[in-house]
């Protein structure tokens, strides 16, 4: 994780970084003026409440009478019942303004993440999207909601304190403020080390998110290399990192907290000297002391809050640049602004404008590096797949099949070169227009949580049950489905674990076939079939293949004989071409390929028998 923690948490306070999140602060505006009303009123009455006790000394206490006491009493149940109104209220409508802002914010984050090419994907990882997502944008909703609140109770009520307390007792008013250089000072020196070590527990956070999310993901994997051990020395290694700053914060807060009180008992003390010395030498007003002691008792934690605010919008400017730097990625595959405006975006198609394709598909001198890549995959490549075409794809490891159907799928874009759809380059047409002609199965498919109907219905989302069905008896998927336990409407579970890799490849299957695309993409599709519904579902696969073009990536090639042409690559170049009788006439590559692969079957099979 450490490669995508590149921000600099040593900033002073920024404007111009928290400018960034205007535009999903304005929307909670009315919440967050409606809060700072509230909490003007209710640090109103905070500054009154010592006055009160004032009052009631100097006209009740003091004189030993009970004359206006319903009225001081009345009065006093009155401010107590509007300060718990205002705190019901400024609770409430604090909730919604985070709740609002955090809502805005993942959104935003979450639709921006479905526009970035695959590159991105490759490079970044989940545990690092899945913090920006959550952890960053609740910590910026939280803090801008009740850091707003808290900030303007704690400056009406020290500003308040401050000029009740001169206009009561000026001598008085200088003694509790005298102390309050001691109390800044003390605050900043530990603030700034708390900050310090909060910053870097926030990084280590981060980090534990993204080892959380490997060690989940790769729960299988882990179980079968018996590395159980190594994943938790790991994650160990993580929270014991973590566990020692925790515990240094914790040692600074437990200095902080007694010695900020420490300062408090001072003024507290000062205030009882001089007041009571006043009171007993000079006969000065008992309910002044009485005023001062609410005051120097309650003065100190607005100041501590203040500073504690300051010290988080510094902290949280790391969290504010990383969502910012994720919302400013841009997409490594865009529509040009011309594309755009005919044919619309992924959120807003235009579907009316989108031409029908009919799969002719064209590779004119195309070469081609990964983004992230220093060597060329592709050279000055050139194919040309008529439309209605079953063009198999055949190769090692590293040939270049999957990069080619990439590039077709616009996944990818050629790092020069053209590739034609129908005759026309396709970054003249919009990437949902293509994507929208395509059915992709992968050897590994994705499946989303939901049930079995749910994730064929992808497909096409507006499909009813009946042709869901009908799709999955296409490809003999429905005989799997029978045997499940709820049939179609049995949980796939997250990523579809709940169901087998040949299970899901059936699914997926089904998907695109309801879709009824007109370009097919088989990538080692069927190669956690068994035998013998393999030989069922290639007969599928025949007859709906017929008249769509079709791409067809095999490791096993004994599923591709019926293929019109077999394209066999190595090294990013198409070194034979042809029919499988005529390749294997020509006793090249793909002959010694399928010879050898055909004498490994028969031994397996051999020793099956």
């Amino acid at each position: 994780m450490a490669d995508y923690e590149d921000f600099d948490y040593n900033k002073p306070m920024s404007f111009s970084i928290w400018k960034k999140m205007f535009p999903f602060i304005v929307p909670e505006k009315r919440n967050l003026i409606k809060c700072t009303a509230l909490m003007l009123s209710v640090a109103v009455i905070d500054i009154i409440f010592p006055l009160l006790l004032g009052y009631a000394v100097r006209h009740n206490i003091q004189p030993q009478s009970a004359d206006g006491i319903w009225l001081l009493i009345t009065a006093t149940v009155l401010l107590v019942t509007i300060q718990a109104l205002n705190v019901n209220a400024f609770v409430a409508l604090g909730i919604r303004a985070e709740v609002g802002m955090c809502r805005c914010l993942r959104n935003s984050v979450f639709n921006h993440l479905q526009s970035l090419s695959l590159s991105y994907y490759n490079k970044t990882p989940v545990g690092y999207l899945m913090a920006r997502t959550n952890s960053d944008t609740g910590r910026i909703g939280d803090l801008v909601a009740w850091g707003l609140i808290d900030f303007t109770w704690s400056a009406f009520y020290c500003t308040g304190a401050v000029i009740a307390m001169f206009l009561v007792h000026w001598k008085l008013a200088l003694i509790v403020c005298a102390t309050i250089p001691f109390m800044a000072l003390l605050t900043w020196f530990f603030q700034s080390r708390i900050l310090s070590v909060n910053r870097v527990m926030r990084k280590l956070n981060s980090k534990m998110t993204g080892a959380m999310n490997e060690g989940i993901t790769g729960a299988r994997t882990v179980k079968v290399l018996v590395a159980e051990e190594k994943s938790l020395d790991e994650y160990s290694g993580i929270t014991g990192e973590y566990r020692s700053h925790a515990n240094h914060m914790a040692r600074l807060r437990s200095v902080f907290i007694p010695a900020t009180l420490f300062i408090g008992s001072l003024a507290t003390a000062a205030v009882l000297s001089y007041g009571g010395w006043e009171i007993a030498v000079l006969g000065a007003d008992l309910s002044i002391l009485a005023i001062f002691l609410q005051y120097a008792g309650g003065f100190f934690w607005p100041i501590q809050n203040i500073a504690r605010i300051f010290t988080d919008f510094v902290s949280t400017q790391a969290n504010v640049e990383r969502v910012c730097g994720l919302l400013e990625q841009t997409p490594g595959i865009t529509d040009n602004p011309e594309v755009t405006e005919k044919y619309g975006n992924i959120f807003s198609p235009k579907k009316e404008n989108w031409e029908p394709i009919t799969g002719d598909v064209e590779f004119c001198d195309v070469t081609f590096r990964y983004p992230d890549g220093h060597e060329n995959v592709l050279e000055h490549f050139n194919l040309h797949v008529k439309a209605g075409t079953y063009a198999a794809i055949v190769g090692e490891t590293g040939a270049g099949k999957s990069t080619l159907v990439n590039l077709v799928c616009r996944f990818f874009e050629p790092t020069s070169g053209k590739i034609l759809i129908d005759g026309r380059d396709y970054r003249q047409r919009s990437q949902l227009w293509l994507h929208s002609a395509f059915g992709y199965v992968l050897q590994n498919p994705h499946l989303f949580s939901g049930t079995i109907r749910d994730n064929i219905r992808y497909g096409r989302l507006e499909a009813r049950d009946e042709e869901v069905e009908k799709a999955a008896g296409i490809v003999h998927a429905d005989r799997i489905i029978a045997k499940l336990e709820k049939g179609f409407d049995t949980e796939a579970g997250e990523g579809g674990d709940r169901l087998s890799t040949g299970e899901k490849q059936l699914i997926s299957f089904a998907r695109a076939v309801l879709a009824d695309p007109r370009i097919f993409i088989l990538d080692e599709a069927t190669s956690s079939i068994d035998t013998e519904m393999e030989a069922l579902l290639q007969e599928a696969i025949h007859t709906l293949l017929k008249g769509r073009t079709s791409f067809v990536i095999a490791h096993r090639l004994s599923t591709i004989r019926g293929a019109d042409i077999i394209l066999v690559v190595k090294n990013g170049k198409i070194i034979e071409r042809g029919t499988h009788g005529e390749l294997m006439r020509g006793k090249g590559h793909y002959y010694g390929l399928y010879t050898r692969q055909f004498e490994t079957e028969a031994e397996e099979e051999a020793l099956r028998g």
